[in-house]
């Protein structure tokens, strides 16, 4: 008999929704077809917990914007380089209107949003690569996220030193950079050693080594012209061939610019977001403006008075859901539902999945098992009130396994197994 599964069978994640606000402003979002674009395989299994590292230069407010967007964040932060030694990690309920309506119409017992990982990793500066400021142990801490929030200070302030004497957002994207693009030589030329001396087994692996060589060679070129492993174009299997690598350097970048107070409103005219913007687009990359300080403060007010401060500033707007909406951009991510009486969740799936495949993004035996999913958009599920509804209504499809999921389904999925 088939099993119909509308919640997971395994104990939920539970993550606390942060009410914190960031304020986004025009975003530049890359090609997502692009070479810029970091996709994994359809069939690639994905983590609950999305890692975005928080990275740049000592002092330009990476700390204080991590203990702002995470609930009873720790990162220490001080008017010193190398505060932050060993990464701080915090995870984030992601924003998403979409859960209490759905939450409501289908009288859930609880609510639970999907989530990301906030990695506050330590200031790097010039040298990073070879060893300076503990650069090597830092660059590893990199290694392991799945995106790259590049903190840039845009904001003149005497009181709190730059590392570099001056604030210099060009210069500051540069030097991160480079260290970056060294340390991946460095690793590039490690492993093009190692498959000179070595000697495949068999066809499959001498092919496999031919594509990871072939790939090699070119985005060591890129490097060398000073363009990041990101901006090579490759295909799947030659992606999937320096996968282990992890190089720093491929991974999806967004800049955030770092403002001051007077200019949230308006950070247009600021010259430091302009030349952060201009950057940020020829480096297939995204932008998002916060000021940290403001955020810093804004925890420290009660909920309802935070968007009569907001409004006081200039700022309408919440930053967090977009700061994260980049990340689900950079990463070509989807969410869908599921909605019933015990629970309503979101779940994260890459974009191009199928129906079995998200399936199993809750559990492996739903997508071995799978029959077939019922499934409704969101806008005609809340147009209809209900599941039964929408049933009612002939809004409810009956999915099978090519099914691609779309961003906003309400799916119910039938299994046996």
């Amino acid at each position: 008999m088939a099993k119909i599964a509308s919640q997971h069978l395994c104990p939920p994640l539970c993550f606390q929704l942060k009410t914190s606000f960031l304020r986004n402003l025009p975003l530049q979002w890359p090609n997502l077809s692009g070479p810029g674009t970091r996709f994994l395989s359809a069939s690639s299994r994905i983590s609950m917990s999305l890692r975005a590292g928080i990275v740049g230069l000592p002092n330009v407010g990476k700390s204080t914007l991590f203990n702002a967007v995470v609930e009873n964040g720790k990162a220490q932060a001080a008017n010193f380089p190398f505060c932050t030694i060993e990464p701080n990690v915090g995870i984030v309920g992601v924003p998403d209107s979409r859960l209490d309506v759905l939450g409501k119409l289908s009288k859930s017992q609880r609510i639970v949003s999907t989530s990301i990982e906030f990695v506050d990793i330590a200031g790097l500066v010039k040298g990073a690569s070879q060893g300076e400021g503990l650069g090597n142990k830092f660059l590893s801490h990199i290694r392991g996220v799945d995106s790259i929030l590049q903190v840039v200070r845009c904001f003149e302030d005497d009181d709190i030193v730059h590392v570099n004497g001056k604030v210099n957002p060009k210069s500051d994207i540069e030097v991160i950079n480079l260290e970056l693009i060294f340390s991946d030589l460095d690793q590039i030329e490690k492993r093009m050693d190692k498959l000179k001396k070595g000697k495949a087994k068999d066809s499959q692996s001498k092919v496999k080594e031919e594509a990871e060589k072939s790939a090699l060679e070119r985005i060591q070129q890129a490097l060398m012209d000073g363009k990041p492993a990101r901006s090579v174009s490759l295909t799947d299997y030659e992606k999937e061939a320096v996968q282990h690598l992890c190089l720093l350097t491929m991974k999806p970048v967004i800049y955030v610019a770092n403002v001051a107070e007077s200019d949230l409103a308006q950070p247009e005219d600021n010259p430091h977001v302009k030349q952060v913007g201009e950057l940020a687009s020829q480096l297939q990359s995204g932008l998002v403006t916060v000021s940290a300080q403001v955020e810093s403060e804004l925890t420290e007010i009660p909920p309802e008075e935070r968007n009569e401060y907001l409004n006081s500033l200039g700022v309408s707007d919440s930053g967090l859901g977009n700061l994260i909406g980049a990340t689900y951009q950079l990463l070509g991510l989807r969410t869908y539902f599921t909605s019933g009486e015990k629970e309503t969740k979101a779940w994260t799936i890459r974009a191009g999945m199928t129906a079995p495949q998200a399936a199993g993004v809750i559990h492996s035996d739903f997508e071995r098992g799978f029959i077939r999913a019922e499934t409704v958009s969101y806008n005609d599920f809340v147009a209809a009130g209900s599941l039964a509804a929408a049933r009612e209504k002939g809004l409810l499809r009956s999915e099978g396994k090519d099914y691609v999921v779309q961003e906003g389904d309400v799916m119910l999925f039938r299994f046996n197994v």
